[in-house]
């Protein structure tokens, strides 16, 4: 009822159709995991009976995770793609 008579006709007002109870379970599971909460401690609670749930259903990551995740990413390869200066060589 509350979906349906408050909810929807909110997300459809601000440009979100659709948005309902489980927008709001997605996006708390994406907090919690940028938290850094274990899964286990993120399954209890959503309170999930099968962790499995808490992954594949309600898994998506946040926009700034993936961003963050792939920044690290890059950092790596270019650091490592550096060439070394000859001091660098010979204190390897």
């Amino acid at each position: 009822m509350i979906q349906q008579q408050i909810l929807k006709p909110a997300g459809e007002k601000i440009g979100f159709p659709g948005i309902g109870w489980h927008t709001f379970t997605n996006t708390y599971r994406s907090f919690l995991d940028e938290t850094g909460a274990p899964i286990g401690v993120q399954q209890k609670l959503m309170r999930h009976s099968n962790v499995a749930t808490t992954m594949n259903v309600y898994g998506n990551a946040s926009l700034r995770a993936k961003q963050q995740a792939d920044s690290k990413v890059v950092q790596m390869v270019i650091t490592e793609a550096k060439p070394q200066t000859e001091s660098q060589a010979v204190a390897v």
